[in-house]
């Protein structure tokens, strides 16, 4: 007889929560009980699950001794306030929001490190990378060991939906003012994000870079166990609702064999290779899938030993929730 098991979903009301449980009905996830939780001004409201539909809950009241496993996807600040309590209570913690410390809760892609696992004691604390971090290292993760990979260049070219609802509707908002000739006020964003592209994605350091491009740049160290690896990071907002994009450009080791590459990605699992003569888009192809999308591979113009990939996938759906359910699943099968 399967085990099931009892599960509390935090951040259950937001865009990356609904595909979570969406995702939890699909792959038949062994749950015995879904609690779905959220903030007091978002309890109350209720999702369809498995023919039901399921109320939200107050987070600030719940038990988590009642659970076995807690995800987090409502913001860094709620998961440091409570993924504390979940743990005390015993309860297995999936972090998507990047609230925890790598030391705390290392990062986790199954196609990448699923070995990391092992080296864990209960009560597992584990974090799910960004989505641009899950949709580069799956991919840098995927090349030939003969490449070398030395430096990592990556422009990141991130979906309104990285920001959540409020990006979705913002750009919707600002979209349909435009289009009928009226004009607007930003506030999401600092300034026109329809039709629009802006140079980052929240404020800079003193350095000029931003947390998120630090975080991917300290993920794919981890990820790739490379500590050394240079990685240069710029995240760009683009007007797009949901799907990222990077343009990446890797320095190796040596000249780059073109066609060993191509047969490591087009063999690697949860990649869909695009064949040079066409490319890969976020709205044509990557939205609702549940893989990476990698087009666009070819040596550097002047360096044979520069390899330029272009990537795209979905960042709420393959860069969120689906990294989360499958950490859940190899936590179940082997260590819960």
């Amino acid at each position: 007889m399967t085990r099931t098991f009892d599960i509390a979903l935090v951040g259950a009301t937001g865009s990356v929560g609904e595909a979570l449980v969406q995702l939890l009905e699909e792959r038949e996830f062994p749950v015995a009980n879904l609690h779905l939780l959220a903030s007091g001004e978002s309890a109350g409201r209720s999702l369809s699950y498995k023919g039901k539909n399921l109320r939200v809950r107050d987070l600030e009241t719940f038990d988590f001794a009642t659970v076995r496993l807690v995800f987090f996807a409502a913001g860094s600040k709620v998961t440091q306030k409570y993924a504390v309590l979940a743990a005390a209570a015993g309860c297995a913690v999936i972090d998507l929001a990047s609230g925890l410390p790598a030391a705390q809760a290392p990062r986790i892609i199954p196609e990448v490190n699923r070995e990391a696992l092992a080296k864990l004691t209960a009560p597992y604390l584990l974090t799910s990378p960004s989505a641009p971090g899950i949709a580069l290292a799956t991919v840098l993760a995927a090349l030939p060991e003969q490449v070398g990979i030395r430096r990592v260049a990556v422009t990141a070219c991130l979906a309104v939906s990285s920001r959540g609802r409020e990006g979705v509707s913002e750009l919707a908002r600002q979209t349909a003012e435009l289009l009928n000739g009226r004009a607007f006020e930003p506030q999401l964003f600092d300034r026109q994000m329809a039709f629009n592209l802006l140079a980052q994605v929240e404020q800079t350091d003193g350095d000029g870079h931003a947390a998120l491009e630090r975080q991917i740049a300290a993920e794919i160290k981890e990820l790739l166990a490379l500590p050394q690896l240079l990685v240069a990071v710029t995240c760009v907002q683009v007007p797009v609702f949901f799907g990222d994009s990077l343009s990446v450009s890797l320095q190796t080791e040596s000249t780059v064999d073109l066609k060993q590459v191509y047969a490591a990605l087009d063999t690697a699992p949860a990649l869909e290779l695009v064949e040079l003569d066409d490319y890969p888009t976020a709205v044509g192809d990557a939205v609702g899938q549940d893989v990476v999308y990698v087009g666009r591979v070819r040596a550097g113009l002047d360096d044979p030993s520069e390899l330029n990939l272009w990537i795209t996938s979905d960042n709420v759906r393959k860069g969120a929730a689906l990294n989360a359910v499958q950490i859940a699943e190899l936590l179940i099968k082997h260590y819960l």
